[in-house]
């Protein structure tokens, strides 16, 4: 079987690995950028995405827990529980052929076409490393390319998935020329400029 290498899921995934390699101890119970949510949940909401994916690509078993009603604490390290999920959601998509019409995805739509699935995964595995590293006062992860790559993919899923959301309402986006970063989270509901509470 051809093994298929999607470029943009392999940087998202490293952006989240990169996030949650930076996380100090005593940070896992900061609040982020996710209403309601601290660093630890948003972690497991992460881990526990990227198996839902890699569930619905290989009819396996999906996330132990409601990736949205995520514990507020860690099973064990933080890294032990997210390597598991990228790599399963890496390998699942290795055997998704670019150009496939339906490939089955976790949320709304359900079905949708090789590069949104695709898209969708580092999407999600993208963006939450901005909240990790925002919450826990380090530089993003989320680059302008990577921010500009996954654009598409936003527009294409953002509707349907906004009962799903974590964060606010959309807000007013800066221009996605001139702040893809920006553009793309602002479309997504969260505040660009979102900044930890003071203690």
């Amino acid at each position: 079987m051809t093994a298929f290498t999607w470029a943009v899921l392999h940087r998202a995934h490293e952006a989240l690995r990169s996030a949650v390699d930076g996380v100090p101890a005593d940070a896992w119970g900061r609040p982020t950028p996710c209403d309601r949510w601290n660093v630890g949940q948003v972690l497991r909401h992460a881990a526990g995405d990227q198996l839902a994916y890699a569930a619905r690509l290989t009819g396996g078993s999906g996330p132990a827990e409601d990736p949205f009603a995520p514990s507020a604490t860690l099973p064990g390290a933080p890294a032990e529980l997210l390597a598991p999920a990228l790599d399963a959601a890496a390998e699942a998509f290795a055997g998704v052929a670019p150009g496939t019409i339906e490939v089955a995805v976790p949320l709304p739509p359900f079905a949708v076409p090789a590069e949104t699935a695709v898209g969708a995964a580092a999407l999600d595995a993208a963006v939450h490393a901005w909240d990790i590293a925002v919450a826990t006062g380090r530089p993003s992860p989320l680059t302008p390319a990577l921010a500009a790559a996954l654009r598409p993919t936003a527009e294409a899923l953002a509707e349907p998935l906004r009962g799903f959301a974590r964060a606010a309402a959309l807000v007013p986006a800066p221009d996605p020329a001139a702040d893809p970063v920006g553009s793309l989270l602002a479309h997504l509901g969260r505040r660009p400029d979102w900044t930890p509470p003071r203690a």
